[in-house]
Order: structure tokens, then C-alpha cells, then sequence
């Protein structure tokens, strides 16, 4: 009598966007008894680094001003560069240095782009007057003043209306109550839900705050390299999982892979550096975007190294008090970001607008197996293409209806 060989799939793990800390500490436990688990980072990665990037929230808000608040003369400076370019009738594509000139914040404007690529990751400029201009005069002053950190702006989506477009901003705001909208969201960023840490993609992540909650939303931030310290000295093992290949979805095929984290040792211009590029619901679906069972499951431990990777996040992230007429600029190569659910009210509602930013001047290197991200980013944004939507919108990456031409 022969027996046949039963071959098991493999399943993806137990595992949701949720990040849930009893089945992480579960999992974590049943692997450390059950895994012969590494001892050794991979190879030519640091045991420790060091740097201003390297920080905990609780320690971060004796020593460092993460908020610079213009005075009156800088806000002068704004208008008249609003003025200008107004008179040009021009589109807001056009935005830039020259056409938003700010002779004398650009200094400063020029330190901050060097303090978030090289300092502590991160800034907010305070004291934009939201309520004193329209929408679009808004949105001229928010890519004017960004112009002047970082000049190059990136694609978010690349149609709009239904047509081909390079479309460089996306507004950050619960549409999931707006009707037919809740089955088709699949992005965190259009409900009141918790964002969980991630990264968005590109050197720079920007948010302008339009106005803010009733009540919570609390923007949340958190040093990926301290993250890394943490795992290099107690998990070795999960950081030899995030350095090797990720199976992610993909419009064109039915799946790439890449590694979540790139280690880049010093040269003669740059020092050591590493990066984390990661979000969460590419690996565990989020509503109408469940992850396709095209895709190969993830493996129980990258399903341990999402939560470390978030839970840490979580365990040294600082707290930004996030006002109307705040800019935040984040490094998005060393920072997560999250943010606490919230709730709005007919008269008081989160909105925020968000760019892709890039600054040729302070870039750090693009990894090799990210390279064809950042061109889809920033490679043949013209001015005269660029499209800044004043009303929200799901972009086509996000919608779980939409035919994908653009994904992330």
C-alpha cells in the first residue's frame, strides 16, 4: 500500500495591519524556543551607528527645537513671494525659488533642508496664516516655501480626472464618510483610522496642516536607526530578515521582490548610513486592497519583524504637537511616521496636504533595488505638468476600484 506525499502551501502568517502586541510577544516567544535563530548581523552592517538620527522621543524634547515659528518679518517675505508669483499668471507647477523668491528666509529654509537630511530627521515650520488666504493661495505658498528645502517635487499619482497626469500633491483627510468612498479606500490616510509606522516613498515626506481634528491625530515619529540599534544588539536574526527579499505586489507582474532595509557603508562624502522603506499594508492588506493570493505569503518571521519594527517604533517615538499652519518635513530614509486616530466634527475636520520632496543638493544615495521607485517619483516632472488638486481625492494607488496604473 502506498501513502502519498501531502504537500502543504504555505499560509500567510497570522498577521493584520492592526499590529496586535499579544501576537507579536506570541510569536516572538514560539520562534526564540522552537528557531535555531542567527546570531550575526549581515555582513559589513554596524553593530551600532551614531548620529544625531539616533534618538528617543523622551530624551529628544529636553535637547533639540524641532520647531522653527516665523516671524513677523519671514511672513512678510511669504506674502510678497505669493504676490509675485501671482502677477506672473502662471500655474503652480511653475512654483519655485525664483518665482517664490524668499531672499532672506532662504537661509534658514536652506539649514532646515541640511538638519533633516543630516540632523535629527526632521523640522516644522509654524505660523502659516491658513485662514487668511484661499485654498489655491494656500497651496502656492506651501510648494513656495518647500521649494526653497527641497526643489523637486514628486509624482504621487499620475492621472487626475481620468487623465494622464503628474499629480505632486495629495490631500490627507477622512473621505471614508463620504458616500460609495468607505469600499473603495484602501490607504489608512483617507480614514480617522490609526496610521500605523511606516514610510511613504522619496527622500522627503511634507505635510501642511489645513486644520486639525476635533479631537486626536496626533502625528507621530520615530527614529528608524535607533529602531535598528535596538535589533542589532538584541535580534540580529530579524535584521538578517528585513535585508533579504520582500515579496511585494506589483501592477505589472505578479510580484517583486526587494529588501526592507539597505546598508550603506561610508565613503569619502557620505557616512555610513542605513534605510528602511517599508509600509505595513503592502504585506497585510488594508479594506478594499486586501493583499492578492497572487503574491506569495509572507514568512512567520518577516510577520515578527513588521511588529518589532512598528512596536519599537511605538516604544521610542515622539509626540508632535501639530497645529493649523504647521509644515512638518521628515527624512523619510531614517524616520517612521504614524498617527493616532481622530475625530471629526461637521464644523472641525483633518485636513492636510502632503509633498514628495527631493533636495539634489543633500540627497543620500538611492539604493540600487529602489532606484526604479524613485524614478517612477521624480524622473520627468515638468512644471508645465504638474497638477495640484485643491479638492481631496483617492489617488488611484489607494482606490480599491481603480484600474492600477501607479503603485507603490
Amino acid at each position: 500500500m502506498s501513502t502519498a506525499a501531502v504537500v502543504t502551501a504555505q499560509q500567510q502568517p497570522d498577521i493584520e495591519y492592526t499590529p496586535n502586541i499579544d501576537k507579536w510577544r506570541a510569536r516572538t516567544e514560539r520562534r526564540l524556543q522552537t528557531e535555531n535563530l542567527t546570531e550575526d548581523l549581515p555582513t559589513g552592517f554596524p553593530k551600532k551607528l551614531v548620529s544625531d538620527l539616533v534618538w528617543e522621543g523622551h530624551e529628544l524634547e529636553g535637547r533639540y527645537d524641532w520647531t522653527y515659528e516665523l516671524n513677523e518679518t519671514e511672513l512678510d517675505e511669504v506674502e510678497n513671494a505669493l504676490a509675485h508669483f501671482l502677477s506672473l499668471n502662471k500655474p503652480i507647477g511653475h512654483v519655485n525659488q525664483d518665482t517664490f523668491p524668499l531672499p532672506n528666509l532662504h537661509a534658514t529654509l536652506r539649514d532646515i533642508s541640511k538638519e533633516v537630511h543630516n540632523g535629527h530627521g526632521f523640522k516644522i515650520v509654524r505660523g502659516l496664516p491658513v485662514d487668511k488666504h484661499t485654498r489655491k493661495e494656500n497651496i502656492i505658498i506651501y510648494a513656495g516655501v518647500s521649494s526653497h528645502i527641497a526643489p523637486v517635487r514628486g509624482r504621487q499619482d499620475v492621472q487626475f480626472e481620468g487623465k494622464p497626469a503628474d499629480v505632486v500633491m495629495n490631500h490627507i483627510k477622512d473621505l471614508s464618510t463620504i458616500g460609495g468612498n468607505k469600499e473603495r479606500i484602501g490607504a489608512p490616510s483617507y480614514t480617522a483610522d490609526k496610521q500605523v509606522f511606516h514610510t511613504d516613498e522619496g527622500d522627503i515626506v511634507s505635510l501642511f496642516a489645513l486644520s486639525t481634528a476635533a479631537e486626536g491625530g496626533q502625528s507621530k515619529l520615530a527614529s528608524s536607526w535607533r529602531v535598528y540599534n535596538e535589533l542589532a544588539e538584541t535580534r540580529p536574526d530579524l535584521i538578517q530578515t528585513l535585508a533579504e527579499e520582500w515579496p511585494f505586489g506589483n501592477p505589472q507582474t505578479p510580484y517583486h521582490t526587494r529588501p526592507l532595509l539597505f546598508h550603506q557603508p561610508a565613503t569619502s562624502s557620505s557616512p555610513e548610513r542605513i534605510q528602511i522603506q517599508y509600509a505595513r499594508r503592502r504585506f497585510t492588506g488594508f479594506q478594499a486592497l486586501p493583499r492578492s493570493k497572487d503574491i506569495p505569503p509572507i514568512t512567520e518571521a518577516q510577520a515578527e519583524a513588521l511588529d518589532a519594527l512598528h512596536f519599537l517604533a511605538e516604544k521610542f517615538a515622539v509626540g508632535l504637537d501639530f497645529r493649523k499652519g504647521d509644515v512638518q518635513y521628515i527624512n523619510n530614509l531614517s524616520i517612521f511616521h504614524a498617527r493616532d486616530g481622530f475625530r471629526d466634527t461637521t464644523g472641525q475636520k483633518r485636513h492636510l496636504v502632503r509633498l514628495w520632496l527631493h533636495d539634489p543638493e543633500n540627497a543620500w544615495v538611492t539604493p540600487g533595488p529602489l532606484q526604479p521607485v524613485w524614478s517612477r517619483l521624480y524622473d520627468g516632472v515638468k512644471p508645465e505638468n504638474q497638477v495640484f488638486p485643491l479638492e481631496p481625492v483617492i489617488r488611484s494607488s489607494a482606490n480599491g476600484t481603480a484600474k492600477k496604473k501607479f503603485s507603490y
